[in-house]
């Protein structure tokens, strides 16, 4: 299964989130040889930038280590509002 997590982020909260996600999504990749990818939106709106997580090939139960990675990494407060999750699985 493939997750999509997308979100805004303040101008100002930028850097700092930045510098939080990456070694948190290189920890969940390298526990979990799974793929993982940090993008956001060329463009900005009111100060804000819409940004997506993405993690590729999750096994069974990783909401829960996804979770408690975030918990840890404390990111909610530099998020601007909720982050939204889509999961995707292959068309067979």
């Amino acid at each position: 299964m493939d997750y999509y997590i997308y979100y805004q982020v303040g101008d100002a909260q930028a850097q700092p989130l930045r510098d939080k996600v990456l070694p948190l999504q290189a920890t969940l990749q390298q526990q979990y040889q799974i793929g993982t990818a940090l993008k956001r939106r060329p463009d900005r709106q009111d100060g804000r930038q819409t940004w997506m997580e993405i993690y590729l090939g999750v096994p069974d139960g990783f909401d829960a280590a996804l979770a408690t990675a975030l918990a840890a990494a404390e990111i909610a407060p530099l998020i601007d509002g909720e982050r939204h999750i889509e999961r995707f699985i292959p068309v067979l």
